[in-house]
This record gives C-alpha cells, structure tokens and sequence, in this order.
C-alpha cells in the first residue's frame, strides 16, 4: 500500500500557535468567569459586606480644611472689608440639615431611625440604577452626618451697587462623617446574555467639600422668580475629597483598586457640574413645575446656541 492517509498525528507550527493561542484564551475565560465573577442563573448581590472602617483621622481633616481657609484667607485679605458675617446663616443651615436627617428616619432615633434611612435610601438607589447593567443594590448602612456646610466670606459678586440682579458669592467648607456602603454586581451579557456577574462592593465617606458658591437674589420682574444657588461651572473650581475601599470579584477579590475610586471621584465631580444649580420657589408667587419648566427652556436655548 502506498503512504497516503487521511489524518496525521503531527500538527503544523500554524496549528500549533492556533491552537496554544485558544487553550490560553479558554483558560483566561474560566480564570474569569469562576473565580472572579460570579456566573449564577439568579440575579443577587454580593454575600459579603464591605469592611468599614472607623475613622481615625479626624485631627488630619481639621487640619486640611484649616489650611484651605489659611490658603482662601491669605489671598482675599484685600476683600476683608467687603466680607459679611455668615453666623446666622450657618446656624440655620445647620437646623435644616437637622430637620432632613430627623424626617428621613421619621423621627426615630437610635437603629431603629437608621433602617428606615436605610431602606429609603436603598428604594432610590434601585429606581436610579440601569437594570441591564447592574443587580439590585444591597444598601448596608448609611451614616447622614451630624454637621453642616459652613458658609464665610459673604461679598457682592459686583461692586457696582446700581446692579440691577446684584449676586452674592460665599465660601463654603463641609466636613463631616456622611458615608454609605453597598454592594451590587456587574452584569456581563456578552458574548451571551448573563454570561457572568462581577460582584462589587463599596464604601464611600466625604472627607472635606470646598468650593464658592453664587447666590443669585430673584428677579422682580421674572414671571416665575426663585432663588439660585450655583457651583463653579468646573470641576477644577471646587475640592472633593473622598474616601473609598472597594471588594471586586466572587471567590477571588480585588481591593481598593485605584482607577474605580478614580471612577467615582470622576463621575461624583461630574454629576456636580451638571446639577450644580439649584433653584428655591417663593411660597405664593411661583410653583416647583413653573421652575422646572423654566430651568427646561433654558437647556434648551442653551442647547440650541451650542
């Protein structure tokens, strides 16, 4: 017989690499899919919690935000004698804040005040989240806070007292426990539908928010007329300092990865910008729909000269 055949148990150098190259690729995917996501058939959250833990550096934050007012003081003492004092406001900013954070836990105190804040907060949280992208949101403890922002430095954004719509400009500094710790997953659905899940836990705690803020006094003769209070218009304008740890993946876990406090810092500077804008109705002359209606026809124009 001749030596003809059908198969040989030799493969070429290019079947060779094709096929290291797929056994590689195969083991990266199960590396990926059993012990760092979580492929389940059912949508739920991560089983652990993330790890808080106690803040032991208070003296370190009073220090930074004692520098910023130095740094704000030395270059404004030419502004000294414009400046107003702000004590009444901070004091009754201080009691509002206090009213929220009674109402939000309906008035109960202790733990029991602490899980209805909890269970509110979780309820929004779930009706703000992308369902084809993240798991329901598992909110495990929420701290609302105990200060306020404190304002300073009130001053007239023009000197020309004949200003037809004057504006004022204060300085305003928090500091404060505000923290919320959660957990979700991140849906992958490609190359196939719920391929996999990578579960995430976070905490994230304010350390220090410093910015101006412009208080504009309302118009007169406006059809709807509101108080605004607006943010710098760029996130370089203002200081966010927050703190994060992070729990990423199922049986195997990342912690505190660098670019995902990046990313919240990121999108938490962004969300600032674009909603830094807040409008207060006059009870009697105007409604909250009037202002929303013309807060809209403002993007709009603003929109359309883009």
């Amino acid at each position: 017989m001749g030596n003809a055949y059908i198969f040989s148990l030799q493969p070429t150098f290019t079947q060779g690499l094709v096929l290291g190259q797929f056994s590689i690729l195969f083991l990266l995917v199960l590396i990926l899919k059993y012990l760092f996501f979580d492929s389940g058939s059912e949508h739920r959250t991560a089983t652990y919690q993330p790890k808080v833990e106690a803040d032991n550096d208070e003296a370190d934050l009073r220090e930074v935000l004692l520098r910023a007012c130095a740094e704000k003081g030395n270059e404004s003492q030419g502004d000294a004698a414009d400046a107003e004092s702000t004590d009444w406001l901070n004091i009754l900013l201080q009691q509002l804040l206090e009213a929220y954070r009674f109402k939000l836990r309906d008035d109960k105190p202790g733990l029991e005040g602490d899980e209805i804040a909890r269970r509110r907060i979780e309820n929004y949280a779930n009706n703000l989240r992308p369902a084809g992208f993240m798991s329901p949101i598992k909110v495990h403890s929420v701290n609302l806070g105990v200060s306020a922002p404190r304002l300073s430095r009130a001053r007239r954004k023009s000197r020309d007292f004949a200003t037809k719509n004057p504006q004022l400009e204060f300085d305003v500094s928090y500091v404060d426990s505000v923290s919320i710790s959660l957990s979700t997953s991140v849906l992958f659905n490609y190359p196939l539908p719920s391929f996999a899940r990578l579960p995430v836990s976070l905490t994230i705690s304010l350390s220090l928010f410093s910015s101006s803020i412009l208080l504009t006094p309302p118009d007169p003769t406006s059809p709807h007329p509101t108080v605004t209070f607006s943010l710098p218009s760029s996130h370089t304008d203002f200081t966010l300092n927050l703190r994060t740890t992070s729990l990423m993946g199922s049986r195997a876990k990342l912690a505190d990865v660098p670019k995902l406090h990046e990313l919240i810092t990121h999108q938490i500077r962004r969300l600032l910008v674009e909603k830094g804008t807040w409008k207060v109705v006059l009870p009697g002359l105007t409604s909250v729909h009037d202002a929303e209606e013309d807060v809209r026809r403002e993007q709009e124009q603003h929109t359309a000269a883009l």
